[in-house]
C-alpha cells in the first residue's frame, strides 16, 4: 500500500500557474499508475490528469496544453503543473494510486478504479 499527501495549492489569479506535489510513502510508486482528479462544491469528482508507469500521459480535454503530470519513481514523487488557470479550475485536487497488474488494464479516468487517495490540497482561481 502507499500514503499520499498533496502540497501546492493556494490562491491564484486567472492565468497564473501553481504546481501541486503528491509524495507517496510505503511502498515504491514505480508499481502504481498515479493520477491527479480535482473536485468542486457541490460537483462530482473529476478526472485532472494520469500518468501510467510507462508511456505518455493522458489529460481531460479541459487541460490538454495547460496542465502537465510528472513523475518522480526514484523520489516517490507526482507532480502537476498548472499553468494558465481559470476560475473554473477551483476545486479540491487530489492525488491517487491504482496498482498495476501483471495483466494489461487499460488507462482509466475513473475514480472509482483507484485504490489510494491523498487528503486533497485545496485550489482557487480568483481575482
Amino acid at each position: 500500500q502507499v500514503q499520499l499527501v498533496e502540497s501546492g495549492g493556494g490562491l491564484v489569479q486567472p492565468g497564473g500557474s501553481l504546481r501541486l506535489s503528491c509524495a507517496s510513502s510505503g511502498e515504491t510508486i514505480s508499481a502504481y499508475d498515479m493520477a491527479w482528479f480535482r473536485q468542486a462544491p457541490g460537483k462530482e469528482r473529476e478526472f485532472v490528469a494520469l500518468k501510467r508507469r510507462f508511456g505518455s500521459p493522458y489529460y481531460a480535454d479541459s487541460m490538454k496544453g495547460r496542465f502537465t503530470i510528472s513523475r518522480d519513481n526514484a523520489k516517490n514523487m507526482v507532480y502537476l503543473q498548472m499553468d494558465v488557470l481559470e476560475p473554473e479550475d477551483t476545486g479540491t485536487y487530489y492525488c491517487a494510486a491504482k496498482r498495476g497488474s501483471s495483466v494489461y488494464t487499460p488507462p482509466t479516468g475513473l475514480a472509482i478504479d483507484y485504490d489510494y487517495w491523498g487528503q486533497g490540497t485545496q485550489v482557487t482561481v480568483s481575482s
